[in-house]
C-alpha cells in the first residue's frame, strides 16, 4: 500500500515538475550576448506566473511528503492553477482546459482539485493524476526530447532497451 502511494507520489510531482520545466524554458528565453542567442523575454504578469506555478509545486511536493496534508495540497492546487493562468494568460487557458476532446481530462483534473478541497486528499490526488496525464499527453514527447539533451539522463535515456518502441 505504502510503496503503491510512493509511486503515485513520485509519478505526479515528476509530471508537475517536467511541466513547470517546460513553461520555464519556453518563456524565459532572453538575448544572451555572450552566446548570441535571440530569446524570447517574459512579461511582468509571466513572470508572476512563473513563481506562483513554482510554488503551486513547492507546496504539492511538501503536501504529499507531509502524507497527503489536506491544506498544503489544497494551496499548492490553486497555486499551480494561478501561476498557469498568469503564464499563458485567462483566455488561453480556458481555452486549453475546456476544448470539446478534452472535456474528460479537465473534469477529472478540476474534480480531483474539488476533491481535495474537500477534504479526500489522497482520491483527490489519484484523479488529477489520471486528468493531468489525459491533458499534457501531449507534452511529455516534448519532455523527453528536452530530457534526452541532459548530458547524463540523455545517455540512460538512449540506452537500446529504453529507447525501442516496443
Amino acid at each position: 500500500m505504502v510503496a503503491g502511494i510512493q509511486i503515485i507520489v513520485r509519478e505526479v510531482l515528476e509530471c508537475y515538475f517536467n511541466i513547470f520545466l517546460i513553461f520555464y524554458f519556453v518563456f524565459t528565453r532572453q538575448e544572451d550576448k555572450r552566446f548570441g542567442v535571440k530569446m524570447i523575454s517574459l512579461t511582468d504578469s509571466q513572470k508572476i506566473g512563473m513563481g506562483l506555478t513554482g510554488f503551486g509545486v513547492f507546496f504539492l511536493f511538501f503536501g504529499m511528503i507531509l502524507f497527503f496534508d489536506k491544506a498544503l495540497l489544497a494551496i499548492g492546487n490553486i497555486l499551480f492553477v494561478a501561476g498557469l493562468a498568469f503564464v499563458i494568460g485567462l483566455e488561453r487557458t480556458f481555452r486549453f482546459f475546456f476544448q470539446k476532446h478534452k472535456m474528460k481530462a479537465t473534469s477529472f483534473f478540476l474534480g480531483g482539485v474539488f476533491v481535495v478541497l474537500i477534504g479526500w486528499p489522497i482520491v483527490g490526488v489519484v484523479l488529477e493524476f489520471y486528468g493531468f496525464f489525459l491533458l499534457f499527453r501531449g507534452f511529455f514527447p516534448v519532455v523527453v526530447g528536452f530530457i534526452r539533451r541532459i548530458p547524463v539522463l540523455g545517455s540512460i535515456l538512449n540506452l537500446p532497451f529504453i529507447s525501442s518502441p516496443s
